[in-house]
């Protein structure tokens, strides 16, 4: 799949907005895509997970021996990747505010991990996941997403593949430019700002 094809998909689910975002991360946006729209359609889970497959260098997609997300955002995207490439997908979450394994989930000692995010932009859920695949014996071996927002910037420690990267420019709340600061800003993901 093409760029232009990627972005085609979530245009036909209406899940490229355009307005004032406020991120998870507490970073501002003009754009922001709004990834459980364009995973909500089976087939098209299918496609684009079948596409970021296709990415992954082959050292990775050969050494991955489970595929786990971060609830929730990565929770579709990663069960439709571990059913492209024939592996279980689980997940992690954050009862408490620390991601961890539950529902009877765990990792073999050593187990290698394809660590699968919706959307990265600064990194640091993905790194959060992975210090908790760490610490429940797994080594996180890869790591890929539908998109890249960091500018190509976060590092995860691993070998990042996304299916597309996505440029769009993230300011501070205090450091808006002029045309975002007459916009109200609304905070369309599931997590509370940082």
């Amino acid at each position: 799949m093409t760029e232009a094809e990627v972005l085609s998909e979530f245009r036909a689910a209406e899940a490229l907005l355009e307005g004032h975002f406020i991120l998870s991360s507490g970073l501002r946006s003009s754009r922001y895509l709004q990834c459980a729209r364009v995973l909500m359609d089976g087939a098209r889970a299918e496609r684009l997970a079948r596409a970021l497959e296709a990415r992954l260098p082959p050292a990775v997609r050969e050494a991955v021996e489970v595929v786990v997300s971060p609830a929730m955002g990565g929770v579709i995207i990663g069960h439709e990747l571990g059913r492209a490439l024939g592996k279980p997908a689980i997940f992690v979450e954050r009862p408490a505010g620390t991601f961890e394994l539950r529902r009877g989930f765990r990792l073999e000692p050593g187990a290698k991990v394809l660590l699968v995010e919706d959307v990265v932009t600064t990194g640091l859920s993905s790194r959060e996941a992975i210090a908790a695949v760490a610490a429940a014996g797994g080594m996180v071996v890869g790591a890929a997403a539908l998109v890249d927002r960091s500018g190509g910037t976060a590092d995860l420690g691993v070998p990042f593949t996304p299916l597309i990267r996505l440029e769009v420019p993230t300011y501070e709340a205090h450091a808006l430019p002029p045309d975002l600061q007459s916009i109200p800003a609304v905070k369309p993901g599931s997590r509370a700002a940082a």
